[in-house]
C-alpha cells in the first residue's frame, strides 16, 4: 500500500487517482481524485523537515481569519511512516478577471491591516526549507535585523561566505525602517505562490507567516516579477506607504536573496554584498 492510499484511508477518502503536481526539492505534491471531490496533498521526509506543515497549517488558517484572499482550507495534517503531509483543499484554476489586480491590491491591504501589538509569531516556520524565526520584537527594525537577518547571514558564514562590519550594517539600517504596526504578511510572496480561482479571483497559496513590515511583502514581489505594476500604484492609493519605501526595497529583499544564498549557493553573493555595502 503506497503512501497516498494510505493518506486517503486514514482521512475516510476514497481514492480513485492520484497525479503528480509541480512541487519542488523539499515537497511531493499530489492531485488525489476522490469519489466526493479533488484535493491536494503535499508530502516530504519528517525527519528532515519536522513541523513544516503544521507551521503551514497555522499559516494557511491565519491568513483566512484576515478575510483577504482566498485560501485553500486545511483538512489535515499529520505523519505517517515518517512522511508528513498536508492535505488541502483542491482549488480549481481560471482566467483573471480586467480587475485582478485591483483585487489583488485591495486584499493585500486588508491582509496587511491586520496586526498586533508585537512583531513576530507565536511559533516558527520555516522560509523554503529553512527554518525561520519568529521571536516576539517591539519594532521593526528589531525584527527585521534579530529574526530574518542575522540567523541567514549567520548560515552564510557557517557556509564560508564572507561578510565584514555587520555591526556597522545592522546600526545604520536600524534608523531606515519605519517603525510601522506589524501586520500580518504572507511571508513568501513570489509570483509562483498566488493562484487565479475559477471565479476569477486571487488566491494564496505556500505561506512563511509572521506579523512585521508590510514592505516586506511589497518588495518580495518585485524580486522575481510576475506582478503588475498596477498592484503596487492601486496598493499605495488605498493603504500610503511611508516616504521613500521605494529606496528601501533592496533592504527588504537582501532577506530573500541570503535565503537564496543559503539554498542554492555563490550566484546570489553578489547582490547580497551590494546591498549590504550601501549601507555600511
Amino acid at each position: 500500500m503506497n503512501i497516498l492510499t494510505k493518506i486517503a484511508e486514514e482521512n475516510n477518502l476514497n481514492l480513485l487517482e492520484s497525479t503528480p503536481l509541480s512541487g519542488g526539492d523539499i515537497n511531493d505534491v499530489f492531485l488525489l481524485k476522490c469519489a466526493s471531490k479533488k484535493y491536494v496533498v503535499k508530502t516530504n521526509d519528517a525527519s528532515k523537515f519536522p513541523g513544516m506543515f503544521e507551521a503551514e497549517a497555522e499559516g494557511l488558517d491565519l491568513l483566512r481569519s484576515s478575510n483577504s484572499f482566498k485560501i485553500p482550507s486545511v483538512v489535515k495534517f499529520g505523519v505517517i511512516e515518517n512522511t508528513s503531509y498536508l492535505l488541502l483543499e483542491y482549488i480549481l484554476e481560471g482566467s483573471a478577471s480586467h480587475i485582478f489586480w485591483q483585487q489583488f491590491a485591495e486584499n493585500l491591504a486588508i491582509l496587511h491591516k491586520t496586526t498586533q501589538p508585537t512583531f513576530g509569531l507565536d511559533h516558527n516556520n520555516y522560509i523554503g526549507s529553512l527554518p525561520q524565526y519568529n521571536g516576539t520584537q517591539t519594532s521593526a527594525a528589531d525584527f527585521y535585523i534579530n529574526q530574518r537577518l542575522e540567523p541567514q547571514f549567520k548560515m552564510a558564514k557557517e557556509q564560508g561566505f564572507d561578510f565584514s562590519k555587520l555591526d556597522v550594517f545592522y546600526k545604520n539600517i536600524f534608523s531606515e525602517i519605519p517603525n510601522e504596526p506589524p501586520s500580518l504578511l504572507h511571508g513568501d510572496l513570489w509570483g509562483g505562490n498566488y493562484l487565479v480561482s475559477e471565479d476569477g479571483n486571487p488566491t494564496l497559496i505556500d505561506p512563511a507567516v509572521s506579523f512585521a513590515s508590510r514592505e516586506m511583502d511589497l518588495a518580495m514581489m518585485q524580486l522575481f516579477g510576475g506582478f503588475s505594476e498596477e498592484v503596487f500604484s492601486h496598493y499605495h492609493s488605498i493603504f500610503p506607504l511611508k516616504n521613500n519605501w521605494k529606496q528601501r526595497v533592496s533592504l527588504w529583499q537582501l532577506y530573500y536573496l541570503l535565503v537564496h544564498l543559503n539554498l542554492f549557493g555563490s550566484s546570489y553573493l553578489s547582490r547580497v554584498q551590494n546591498i549590504a555595502k550601501k549601507y555600511r
